[in-house]
């Protein structure tokens, strides 16, 4: 991971993103919400740099395929450059761990005091901020991203993982 935010017109970023329709339920608007904010905030500021391809911006299409994830990189000449395909299972406790949390949280906004509220958002955060580091881990040697890209990148991860 870096450091390093590349600007609007650098070519190490992405310009667009899609979720497999197939992969998404719709049926969780925290969850849509969720996905909506992750991807702008990708658009507007990211470092994403598949590390054989070296003709970006790339565009990038989620899926997630036989309980693997399926990053499918393309750019504006070509769909697709490289495929990458992930195993979610290091992922699966930690997105379970997550939703439980998140669960936990929307419930605890509507009628819970403050500190409890802070309390499980921190613990919200920091599983958010382990799926990251283990997003950035597995992809690394194949797509440099930065720790912020990684985030919200997980994001999408567990708004394709869920399941309602």
């Amino acid at each position: 991971m870096s450091e390093f935010l590349p600007s609007p017109h650098s070519t190490s970023r992405l310009y667009e993103i899609t979720l497999d329709e197939k992969s998404i339920a719709r049926n969780n608007s925290n969850v849509d919400h969720e996905r909506e904010v992750a991807i702008f905030d990708i658009l507007e500021c990211n470092e994403f740099k598949p590390v054989e391809v070296d003709n970006g911006p790339y565009r990038l299409h989620l899926s997630i395929i036989d309980d693997r994830l399926n990053f499918n990189i393309g750019n504006e000449a070509e769909h697709n450059l490289v495929v990458h395909v992930l195993s979610l299972t290091p992922f699966k406790r930690i997105i379970k761990d997550y939703f439980l949390v998140c669960d936990s949280y929307y419930a605890a906004i509507r009628n819970a005091p403050p500190s409890r509220i802070q309390a499980i958002d921190q613990s919200r955060r920091n599983l958010h901020d382990e799926g990251s580091r283990v997003l950035a881990e597995r992809l690394e040697g194949k797509v440099k991203v930065d720790f912020d890209t990684a985030r919200r990148l997980f994001t999408l991860i567990c708004a394709l993982h869920w399941k309602g």
